[in-house]
């Protein structure tokens, strides 16, 4: 039996089980208040789905109690006698369940452990003795809806119930310009921004799951469509306002000119309006990769005081001006890092977000930080950008680490991140797997190793029998791993970024990729018909591998060699491109609203042009 996070203690009674049966009851103890309804339902509704009917739900006392679901104030371990937050204690015993808590937070955490069992064991579980608490106390996953995707209201719910099911306790969506403003429809007017009714509904959902949901929104660098427009281009740093878009441009620039004090009055109003539709304690400012500070508009004052100091200083606005309205401000930590004393100028509880995304990430930024004093969170990568699919090997090497250093440092928390350069052109389920990576090693600091988390994630997420549904989308990216972004750097530095593309290798990975595409076939039978439908989305994504490099390769020997090219390979692969892309539109429409789905498209047709050129 699997459980994902792994358990801090289990003791199972040997040759013992219990029995749900169909007439019994979920009670809720009157200790829980109003609180207990969400987990019974929660529970109600997987034994329903795993045993066709649910035992009905109660408040009070039953005779026939099949679980009962209590708070105790003097919850604590029973070795040690201490209260660890969050903990829970599930106990089956041949007379029925028990789920205790001290908390609202441990109670719904049981029931997730419960839901698990039930979903490997069916209606006869084992008996057994939990008491399980997180070793880190905020586990937060992080989405980026503005580079690209901006996800359906209904498939951010569904992420919602993922996050509660494997026990994360925030989520946090990446916001610079794709919510509906207030006097800003110049910057979403060719989009599908989400709405206040949007947050205000999401906040709502994700609070009855355990969920905090954290506002975050930029507000210094990564600006670029506000700062774009008629209105608001005279806050841009450099004057880059006509140039046309392209996705590395928006990576690289358009940071708020700090020296112009209008600059703090525009970003104020942006947080004073989106602030009131959370429920969260927090607000993330971003504040990260501000690389044209004081480069230009702002370069005389940086030559007064320091680039340096005129960024703590902006910062420390915005952080003040939160603290003001009662809430504890967040920001990204790879500036800060080079002068990193300065964090004992900003509210004490200002939480430093310290990012790193590489497989063999070092504690260097963390430790700086950690000596400086600061409040912080460890950020790892799903490592699913610029690319088709997720290099799952990489994220769990990456996650391990910051997860480790999380430890080792003392970190308030976890924040795993899916961020959306160039497009978001991965399907956000493809990120799943590495998502559970980090709630299960921020939940409990051991870790298990690549392939043995794979099978268990396997099994309890997809329902794969076989146990190896992961592991076969682990070996994807080993055909062509960053293509996406080779891809738009040759299309926007005017085709002078050559591929790395040896065509000679190509036969070999098109073949590992039609062999994954195989194995996927395989595997459908073996998981449940709810679950099919992403083994369809990875399909489209290894045919999109597979045309893509076989343009790299086309457009590689045509540079290389001077041999007269007839073009007929070259239509044949942009009638293939074409027709693929509808089948990917289909998909991205699944999960999100139309956002920049355009702006992919222009890049398939850019592509499809060239090779009939």
């Amino acid at each position: 039996m699997y459980l994902i996070p792994q358990l801090q203690r289990l003791h199972i009674v040997k040759d013992q089980t219990y029995t749900v049966s169909y007439d019994q009851k979920i009670v809720i103890h009157p200790s829980t208040g109003s609180g207990g309804m969400t987990p019974a339902r929660l529970l109600q509704q997987e034994l329903q789905d795993m045993l066709g009917y649910a035992p009905a739900i109660t408040q009070g006392r039953s005779c026939k109690t099949a679980v009962l679901l209590a708070l105790d104030s003097e919850h604590s371990d029973p070795d040690s006698l201490q209260i660890h937050p969050q903990s829970y204690s599930l106990k089956i015993a041949a007379d029925g369940i028990r789920i205790t808590a001290a908390e609202r937070s441990g109670l719904l955490y049981g029931v997730q452990t419960l839901r698990q069992i039930f979903r490997q064991c069916g209606g006869i579980v084992p008996c057994l003795d939990i008491y399980d608490y997180p070793s880190i106390l905020y586990r937060g996953y992080y989405l980026d809806v503005t580079r690209g995707r901006i996800p359906t209201p209904a498939y951010l719910k569904q992420l919602a119930d993922r996050l509660a099911f494997y026990k994360i306790n925030q989520l946090q969506l990446y916001m610079e310009h794709s919510f509906l403003f207030e006097g800003l429809s110049e910057v979403w007017r060719d989009d599908t921004p989400l709405t206040a009714q949007d947050i205000l509904e999401l906040d709502a959902y994700c609070a009855d799951l355990g969920i905090e949901l954290v506002p975050s929104i930029s507000s210094f660098g990564h600006l670029y469509k506000i700062l774009r427009t008629r209105s608001w281009r005279h806050l841009c740093e450099l004057d880059t306002a006509d140039e046309p878009f392209g996705f590395i441009s928006r990576m690289e620039h358009h940071t708020i000119d700090a020296s112009n004090g209008e600059s703090l009055a525009f970003i104020k109003g942006l947080i004073q309006e989106y602030l009131p539709l959370f429920t969260s304690s927090r607000f993330n400012i971003g504040c990260d990769e501000t690389f044209d500070l004081g480069t230009g508009k702002s370069r005389k004052r940086a030559m007064e005081i320091g680039k340096d100091r005129l960024y703590i200083e902006f910062v420390k606005e915005l952080c003040t001006f939160l603290t003001s309205q009662g809430k504890i401000p967040m920001l990204w930590s790879d500036i800060l890092v080079h002068f990193p004393e300065a964090v004992r100028e900003l509210p004490a509880q200002t939480v430093c977000l310290t990012w790193g995304y590489g497989a063999a990430q070092d504690d260097v930024m963390i430790k700086k930080l950690a000596q400086a004093g600061a409040v912080q969170y460890a950020c790892p990568g799903v490592s699913g950008w610029n690319q088709f699919t997720n290099q799952l090997k990489y994220a769990y090497e990456n996650i391990r680490r910051m997860c480790s250093y999380a430890g080792s440092y003392h970190t308030e928390g976890v924040l795993t991140t899916d961020w959306g350069d160039f497009g978001h052109i991965n399907h956000p389920d493809f990120g799943i797997p590495a998502m559970i990576y980090g709630a299960a090693f921020s939940w409990n600091a051991h870790i298990l190793p690549f392939d043995e988390i794979n099978r268990q994630i396997s099994k309890i997420e997809y329902g794969d029998s076989t146990e190896t549904f992961v592991q076969t989308a682990a070996l994807l990216p080993e055909g062509w791993d960053q293509l996406w972004g080779n891809l738009i750097r040759y299309k926007e530095r005017a085709q002078t970024a050559l591929f790395e593309v040896r065509p000679d290798e190509t036969e070999s990975a098109l073949s590992r990729l039609q062999d994954i595409k195989n194995r996927l076939y395989a595997l459908q039978p073996e998981l449940p018909k709810e679950k099919r439908p992403l083994i369809h989305a990875y399909f489209t994504a290894i045919d999109g591998i597979r045309i893509f490099g076989l343009i790299q390769v086309y457009l590689t020997k045509r540079r290389c060699t001077e041999r007269e090219d007839t073009g007929i390979q070259g239509r044949y692969l942009a009638a293939e491109l074409e027709e693929w892309f509808y089948y990917y539109k289909e998909l991205w429409r699944s999960a999100s609203r139309e956002s920049e789905l355009h702006r992919i498209q222009e890049t398939v047709c850019w592509y499809a042009d060239l090779l009939r050129a």
